[in-house]
């Protein structure tokens, strides 16, 4: 209680108050103070910028400390806490303008999986495994690229235990066309462009901002030569978001660190990812009978993972006019009757009229936050099954499947498979994806499974319901079911407690644990956790068109992540 009295006070006096006590805690606030008294000036290393902090009167309070720390004299640990949260401010300060160089020259490599290539084998993610061999050679950390499938960089402590630092390289898929912000500025995707506080690009905030603080925060360590206890290995996978096969094939060939953070999540601690699942439903192309409109293309999603902003169908008629009129009264009325939050637009090209249905796109673990284009365009389909001649073909068999199971309901309502759980909430399920060809049309439910039920019990209801449908519908299809395990971690042991102290006092935010309805690369590692770098109850951009990560959020990145690193590598007990 005396310690929480005297960062009140102080703080309440303003930062022109001399201060003497060297128990106060360097908050949110003085961490501001010094960043914005500081952040003018060149830094040669870390010892310069703690010389000058000690010259300033407004921060008196840790002269005995930082005092002791340049002579080289022992500290206790609250004292050396001081000293590392420093390091964090300073690494920013530093470092800053540095690294968001570096996110650009990451984002203007296009690391998403092409279709028909494994990873291993893609261009792109062989040039950025070069570039991070670069990097990891000019910071003089140990480099290592395993088959292109994972590149390591290790920051060595004295003791063999590792802790294994998790990000990812490879980005999902982009829709150009959608990269335009509301006042019609059009983006690149694979160009950061800055406006105000965004740096918008695709892999800002999903992932390579992460990989980046974590190399920022390696290389300071090592200038620094401050002596580690833990070896701090950056594992940096190729495939997270395309199969998640790269990290099995790295653990046959290298050490299995025992405990893991993913730097692709939310903070503080995330303890409990939900199950990632996909119901695959396949229809095949058959010919089209009955009389009217005919239903020639769809579209929509490009990954299971990611709820697209728009969804288009292309319909053919010979009075294509007035197919336009008769849609779009149907359309205002179906608007209007699912809370006219979305819209539908039609555009004639010949005898073929475009039907967009305009959504808000999200990741597909967080479907609330978006506005769902693809189970809209399949609930309008069968809207217009039932209410103008259209002939009936695989497109508006997978419209009446989904708009029958699924609706436009995210929690699985529509099959009797809602559930919650106390702690880390409900299952989820999204239409995500569609994929038409020649042969088949292939329509992808993203479902994220809380602990409660079993999977096995999970997909046979499914599977029921489903099966119970098709064959009271006499319609040609098939299902395929995959469901991973959810994850849900005891939080005991010094070294998760300290990194929920790193997390809450440096960005003010309670000090609890968390839930993520997203999968990370430490789902099924021992003792893996998320540690950031999203913010609790901030909609996450990653899976979206115009992802951005915002210039303030990023440096406090680069702070935290600094000072999680050497606490944890100078902890000789992780327990």
């Amino acid at each position: 209680m005396l310690r929480y009295f005297l960062i009140v006070l102080v703080v309440g006096f303003g930062m022109d108050q001399v201060w003497s006590a060297n128990t106060v805690a360097i908050d949110t606030r003085i961490a501001a103070a010094i960043t914005k008294d500081l952040s003018q000036q060149e830094w040669q290393d870390f010892r310069h910028f703690l010389k000058a902090l000690n010259n300033k009167k407004s921060y008196r309070a840790y002269a005995s400390i930082i005092s002791r720390y340049l002579a080289g004299e022992s500290l206790a640990s609250e004292q050396e806490a001081t000293i590392y949260r420093l390091l964090g401010i300073y690494t920013k300060l530093r470092y800053g303008g540095e690294a968001m160089a570096m996110l650009r020259d990451l984002v203007a490599i296009p690391t998403f999986k092409v279709e028909g290539q494994p990873q291993y084998q893609n261009p792109n993610i062989i040039k950025i495994g070069k570039e991070f061999e670069k990097i990891a050679a000019k910071f003089n950390l140990s480099f290592k690229n395993i088959d292109n499938r994972v590149f390591e960089v290790t920051l060595p402590g004295k003791n063999n235990s590792l802790i294994g630092i998790h990000a990812h390289v490879d980005v999902v898929p982009v829709n150009k066309a959608l990269w335009v912000l509301k006042d019609g500025t059009k983006l690149d995707p694979f160009t950061v462009k800055t406006i105000a506080n965004r740096m918008y690009g695709r892999g800002t905030e999903d992932d390579k901002n992460g990989i980046i603080a974590a190399l920022y925060a390696m290389k300071v360590i090592k200038e620094e030569k401050i002596s580690l206890w833990q070896t701090i290995r950056l594992i940096i996978d190729t495939t997270e978001e395309t199969g998640a096969g790269a990290i099995a094939y790295y653990l046959e060939r290298r050490p299995t660190p025992p405990y893991n953070l993913a730097l692709d999540g939310s903070y503080p601690v995330v303890i409990a990812e939900k199950g990632y699942g996909v119901v695959m439903a396949e229809f095949p192309v058959r010919k089209a009978t009955g009389s009217g409109a005919k239903i020639t293309a769809l579209t929509g999603g490009l990954a299971t993972n990611q709820i697209p902003q728009s969804a288009t169908a292309t319909l053919h008629a010979d009075n294509v006019k007035q197919l336009q009129k008769d849609i779009e009264k149907l359309a205002q009325q179906y608007i209007a009757a699912n809370g006219s939050n979305f819209s539908i637009t039609t555009t004639r090209k010949g005898s073929e009229l475009i039907l967009s249905v305009n959504g808000v796109s999200a990741h597909s673990s967080q479907p609330k936050s978006g506005i769902n284009p693809v189970s809209r365009l399949f609930g309008f389909i069968d809207l217009l099954r039932q209410r103008i001649p259209i002939q009936a073909n695989h497109i508006t068999d997978a419209a009446r499947y989904a708009s029958d199971n699924w609706g436009l309901d995210y929690y699985g309502k529509k099959l009797n498979i809602d559930f919650e759980h106390g702690f880390m909430g409900p299952l989820t399920a999204a239409l995500t994806f569609i994929g038409l060809d020649d042969d088949n049309l292939r329509v992808a439910v993203n479902l994220r499974v809380p602990v409660g039920k079993s999977l096995a019990k999970l997909q046979a209801e499914m599977n029921q319901k489903i099966t119970r449908w098709q064959d009271q519908h006499k319609i040609s299809m098939t299902v395929d079911y995959s469901l991973r395990e959810p994850m849900y971690r005891d939080p005991k042991g010094a070294w998760v407690n300290l990194l929920l102290d790193v997390a809450s006092e440096n960005l003010g935010i309670k000090r609890e644990f968390g839930s993520s309805n997203g999968g990370t690369s430490a789902h099924n590692l021992p003792n893996g956790v998320q540690f950031g770098l999203s913010m609790p109850n901030v909609k996450y951009t990653g899976h979206n068109a115009n992802e951005f990560k915002t210039i303030d959020q990023f440096l406090i990145d680069m702070q935290i992540v600094t000072e999680a690193f050497v606490r944890l590598g100078k902890l000789k007990r992780m327990q």
